[in-house]
């Protein structure tokens, strides 16, 4: 895949190292919050971070399909600056190629598909399923690897089948686990690889990572971008030790109701409303928040203004990989 694909729609220069999994706001009678959505999209623009559309951050199948039409065809006729993708989610195929044909319609950049939700397929299942998206998509694919909420991780065999498709352009790992990563990176090298955990960016520079797919970015636009540089960059000193306790915080239950709580007190939406099974009422009144965004505002508001020392190429990043490496799973660190 030629990822400058990504960038025809936009003024990029090349693909983002940060896509914001962007919440949906919803007023309180649960409608989509139209005004809020614009704000945030505009902070996200300013902060030259991709958008990603109606993932399960954005609570995408808590939506109608007309209400997730609405959203895409509202934030295409903003006409950003940065590179807009949407999300691919469920497990109906017919409906999940009829949406693709759609998007493929407007003024998107790139598609996430998910592994199929609920049904567990196997290996040569996921290929299928994952071949018949590829080919109806007109545009570049990033894969999701999210066990948690799919029931399932993509198997490195399927992977390793489907990476040479024209359309499959980057994996997104989410699965909190580097040893998984690592052996993505090793046996999927056609692939650009995405952390979907953001607590893990300042381990992950060795091993070719091209980003994150974030969801503290909601948050932090410009902030998180910073903290990505730098993880990149491999300059990760005292990163882990101020980010993940924020992070984490964030993600006390389920996301995103700790993003759209902690959003709403500052005022950026106007409601934490969410759909059911989701609610706001799962997080203490104690979550400590304000105390974690302060934090990380000061944080942002010291660092220098000055450009990054240059990280190294990606080949040295490949080269500095073991793939023998026994590392922790850091879900139960976030």
């Amino acid at each position: 895949m030629n990822q400058n694909t990504i960038l025809e729609n936009t003024d990029t220069a090349e693909p983002p190292i940060l896509w914001t999994a962007l919440i949906t706001p919803l007023d309180d009678n649960g409608d989509i919050d139209y005004p809020s959505l614009g704000n945030l999209v505009l902070a996200q623009n300013a902060a030259n971070n991709g958008i990603l559309l109606l993932g399960s951050t954005g609570e995408g199948l808590a939506l109608t399909y007309s209400e997730q039409l609405a959203i895409v065809e509202y934030v295409c006729a903003m006409t950003v600056q940065v590179p807009l993708m949407v999300a691919v989610a469920g497990y109906n195929l017919s409906q999940q190629l009829a949406w693709i044909a759609k998007c493929n319609t407007l003024a998107i950049d790139a598609y996430l598909l998910t592994s199929p939700i609920y049904a567990k397929p196997g290996p040569i299942g996921q290929t299928q399923w994952f071949n018949q998206l590829l080919d109806a998509a007109d545009l570049p694919c990033m894969l999701y690897n999210v066990p948690s909420r799919t029931g399932g991780e993509i198997a490195l065999s399927a992977l390793a089948q489907v990476q040479g498709h024209p359309n499959c352009w980057a994996l997104k790992e989410a699965s909190g686990d580097l040893n998984k990563l690592l052996a993505y990176r090793q046996h999927c090298p056609d692939i650009e690889l995405y952390s979907g955990e953001d607590a893990m960016m300042p381990f992950l520079a060795a091993a070719d990572v091209k980003g994150l797919v974030s969801v503290s970015a909601n948050v932090w636009p410009q902030a998180t971008k910073r903290y990505v540089e730098l993880a990149l960059a491999q300059q990760t000193d005292g990163l882990f030790q101020l980010w993940s306790p924020a992070i984490a915080a964030l993600f006390q239950v389920t996301s995103p109701i700790p993003v759209k709580v902690l959003l709403a007190q500052l005022k950026r939406i106007s409601s934490a409303t969410l759909r059911l099974p989701l609610c706001q009422s799962e997080i203490s009144a104690n979550h400590g928040l304000m105390t974690i965004h302060e934090d990380i505002q000061q944080w942002w508001l010291a660092q220098p203004s000055a450009p990054l020392a240059t990280a190294r190429s990606a080949s040295q990043h490949a080269t500095a990989v073991n793939p023998n490496l026994i590392t922790p799973n850091l879900r139960a660190i976030n």
